[in-house]
């Protein structure tokens, strides 16, 4: 909706708003605020300190206030009254550069000065845990290859279809729901949107899955790679480029039904995906499954190479249809906000400079990656990751020097507390020597 979250709560019967923003280390922040009071926030904001985020502020700096975008107002399904809305970030009345959905909406305008709109769908995987994080919440839950298993999504089917339903009650076309490849993991798609429309829907998605996990008395997880020997959890995401109502990089008549245009674009996500890396996987844990042997399953679902292809799930994009790209490279701990925005970036930039990804890859790229490839490396470590970003000044110019300063500060410090950190392993293969 546009306009008066006032009028939307004597509407809707809402009592409180969660005023949301996700900071650059991905975790929600809010303030309740009581409907009565919402008009006073959309004309001034929430007030935040913004030190005591993610958000690469000190404590002299002036107050975060929190601009809430009634667009993206959603009722909270399984909390009656209450509803969640996202907000943008300012600091004394300027857009925050270095807040995520700011950085996303700088983006979307970099792709509509040349009329384009990006759409994006997201397959959202995630873990449902005991509520220690020990184990996966169900103990029958132990094949080998557990992926689409009737009875074993039946055993969590409240769960999930209360998920689903309320998906349905929001207006977002859920259409499939399924358990995964690893024990104890799922995935639950809904229709692609606009670029900024899915990053919201997407935080509220996790924030939803967590909050009803705990309602059965489980834990939920989007860690990349909780267990050693499982598929870890990917978020792998579609996108698409439109031009007015029609599809800009669709052509039949080309191979994989993909216009000069699309291989464009497509080159750009090729050539910044080391730099890329540290957005779209951006935890130490992350580089645990991009970088994983088979898994007990038999198949790691995650690319380890900078590659393309048609149908072919082993590689980093695969073509699933005319005009689409799906990007398997990002996993469950990206920040919904910038996994959009660099995508777009790294897009546009091959829009730009009109190179040419080369033909299609064939084959399995994992049995080739084991034996030793002629394509290029993923960063196996997120130090890896985070030196690529740096070095990827066409990237990082697009996304701007104030947000990639402060994540790129934000990730070296993960790093080097990584370093610093003492591990079992070690002591084990390291205490007798």
């Amino acid at each position: 909706m546009d306009g008066d979250l006032s009028a939307w709560a004597r509407d809707h019967g809402v009592r409180y708003f969660l005023v949301s923003f996700t900071d650059l280390g991905g975790v929600q922040r809010t303030k309740l605020v009581p409907a009565q009071a919402i008009g006073q926030m959309q004309a001034e904001g929430a007030g935040f300190a913004g030190f005591a985020t993610h958000l690469d502020l000190s404590p002299a700096d002036a107050d975060v206030m929190a601009m809430p975008d009634p667009a993206s107002v959603t009722p909270i399904p399984w909390k009656p009254g209450f509803a969640w809305v996202a907000a943008d970030c300012t600091i004394e009345g300027a857009p925050l550069p270095q807040a995520p959905r700011v950085v996303l909406k700088a983006q979307m305008a970099a792709a509509a000065a040349q009329g384009l709109t990006v759409k994006t769908g997201v397959e959202p995987e995630f873990f449902l845990l005991t509520p220690d994080g020990a184990g996966v919440s169900d103990p029958f839950d132990t094949a080998a290859k557990p992926c689409y298993d009737q009875q074993m999504v039946m055993r969590r089917v409240d769960l999930i279809a209360e998920i689903s339903d309320h998906m349905i009650a929001l207006g977002w076309g859920p259409y499939q729901s399924d358990h995964e490849d690893a024990n104890g993991q799922f995935e639950m798609n809904w229709l692609y949107a606009d670029a900024l429309t899915t990053a919201d829907r997407h935080s509220f998605f996790k924030f939803m899955v967590k909050s009803v996990a705990e309602r059965h008395g489980f834990r939920a997880s989007f860690m990349p790679k909780p267990f050693a020997q499982l598929t870890g959890s990917g978020c792998h995401i579609h996108v698409s480029v439109w031009r007015d109502d029609a599809n800009a990089f669709a052509d039949d008549g080309a191979e994989f039904g993909l216009a000069q245009a699309g291989r464009w674009f497509l080159c750009g996500m090729l050539r910044h995906a080391r730099g890329l890396s540290l957005i779209t996987n951006p935890v130490v844990n992350s580089y645990k499954r991009i970088n994983a042997p088979r898994t007990a399953s038999g198949a790691t679902w995650a690319p380890n190479t900078i590659s393309w292809a048609g149908n072919n799930r082993t590689h980093m994009i695969r073509i699933p249809g005319p005009g689409r790209f799906e990007l398997r490279l990002p996993d469950a701990a990206a920040n919904p906000y910038l996994l959009q925005a660099g995508v777009i970036a790294a897009g546009l930039s091959g829009l730009a400079a009109r190179t040419d990804p080369g033909p299609a890859a064939e084959g399995e790229i994992w049995g080739e990656t084991a034996a030793g490839t002629a394509h290029p490396l993923l960063p196996g470590h997120l130090g890896d990751a985070l030196a690529a970003f740096g070095a990827d000044t066409v990237l990082t110019g697009a996304l701007g020097t104030r947000f990639t300063d402060a994540y790129a500060g934000l990730k070296a410090a993960e790093w080097r507390a990584y370093l610093a950190h003492l591990s079992p392993w070690e002591r084990d293969t390291t205490l007798d020597i």
